[in-house]
């Protein structure tokens, strides 16, 4: 349409915002950036404001977007990227302002063969599957961004294939849950089945994936992430509580026991595994020995890293209605134990690195001068010293010693990317 890219606000015809509703704070500094956008539209009558994503598929978000911010033109769910062209089109011509209101999320089918404009040369990310089925408790996505849907096989190989044509080292295949890939598809295939096909590609090239949810991981995946040597030796795995009567509560379908065991079996059958999960603290009604038992769980499995979360209230879950007694002070007092936790098992997981020599993919400057940064196949981020020539290449690195959030590592060898 004749559009270009602006790092600045007052030279923008269009500018729009794509959303998430999984965490309040999250939709309040939407809210709040989309506020400021007044004073540009004042100054610039003209001026598109759109604005996308799963937060406005919430009925309440979109009915205080339509009456109280006037200056926003367009208002889209997650699903109707595809019609922006339409729309920002009849905007233009007409004055037309639109409003998606439906109570059922937009996005019920998978459009291919749209040109995609990505922003690195390297890494790239490939969605295999739509939407949620699980309805956990604390979570709103299933509600914006409806049911299952997985894409086909054949068009999931195909863009992989020109990413590895044109240079791409590392892909990431995203799903709201991964695991559940290829229910309703007529080939029958699952995502262990998947990785196979992915791995099958031609290409000096590496693969990962997320999110996984523990009720779908089988051993059938984990070991063709064993089997396959292009699929990353790392397992997002959130576990969110340890305490079952709280992932009852949470509606997430296995026990500790049976995570414990699924874990167990992973790190056997893939030694260098690094695991990694999220974890909410405070969810309604749990109490200290709850999180005690989320303590238990961690020093136990000792993730790599974690991704940790104060329960956040999302209106329309069925969490939203709990008894929540527990004050917010004991909540945070409780988040920072667990951290100071998972500080010190995470430390002595880095440490335990030194000597080892990982396969790094150079992504861009590190910190200091002539220093890359980039992932292992096992996911840690390593610091080197190296040439930027270097990015974009497979190299060996030595791994001398650790710092708080990566490792440090000296270059042995580096085989040059085909491009």
């Amino acid at each position: 349409m004749g559009y270009g890219f602006t790092d600045s606000p007052e030279e923008a015809d269009l500018i729009l915002y794509n959303t998430c509703a999984v965490r309040e704070h999250a939709e309040q500094r939407v809210l709040g950036n989309v506020g400021a956008l007044k004073h540009y539209k004042r100054r610039k009558p003209d001026l598109i404001i759109v604005l996308a994503g799963c937060m406005t598929q919430q009925p309440q978000v979109a009915q205080r977007l339509k009456k109280s911010y006037p200056h926003v033109d367009i208002v889209v769910g997650a699903g109707a990227w595809t019609q922006l062209p339409e729309l920002i089109y009849q905007k233009m011509v007409h004055g037309s302002r639109y409003i998606h209101e439906e109570q059922e999320p937009e996005n019920t089918g998978i459009v291919e063969g749209l040109p995609t404009r990505r922003d690195g040369v390297y890494k790239a990310w490939v969605s295999v599957m739509y939407g949620c089925d699980n309805f956990c408790s604390f979570c709103i996505v299933p509600y914006v961004r409806g049911r299952e849907r997985s894409r086909r096989p054949g068009d999931i190989l195909r863009e992989i294939e020109e990413l590895v044509e044109d240079g791409c080292r590392d892909i990431t295949l995203l799903g709201q849950n991964v695991n559940s890939y290829g229910k309703g598809l007529e080939e029958g295939l699952n995502f262990a089945g998947l990785l196979r096909q992915i791995n099958g590609i031609p290409g000096d090239f590496r693969v990962r994936f997320m999110t996984s949810h523990p009720k779908d991981c089988t051993h059938e995946l984990i070991d063709a992430m064993a089997e396959c040597e292009k699929v990353c030796s790392h397992l997002h795995l959130p576990v969110q509580c340890g305490s079952d009567r709280i992932l009852r509560e949470m509606n997430r379908h296995y026990t500790v026991g049976e995570y414990l065991a699924l874990a167990d079996y992973a790190r056997q059958r893939i030694p260098d595994l690094s695991l990694t999960s999220d974890i909410i603290v405070g969810f309604p009604g749990e109490t200290y020995e709850d999180f005690r038992q989320t303590l238990d769980l961690i020093r136990r499995v000792e993730y790599d890293a974690l991704y940790t979360f104060l329960y956040s209230r999302r209106s329309g879950t069925r969490a939203a209605a709990l008894p929540d007694p527990v004050p917010e002070a004991e909540k945070s007092a409780w988040f920072r134990e667990l951290l100071a936790v998972q500080d010190e098992i995470g430390r002595r997981r880095l440490d335990a690195q030194a000597g080892k020599v990982l396969r790094v993919l150079p992504e861009g400057p590190g910190r200091g001068e002539h220093i890359l940064t980039g992932r292992s196949d096992s996911n840690f981020l390593v610091e080197f010293p190296g040439d930027e020539s270097l990015v974009g290449t497979f190299c060996q690195a030595e791994i001398t010693g650790a710092e708080k959030w990566c490792l440090l590592g000296e270059v042995q060898t580096c085989a040059q990317a085909k491009r």
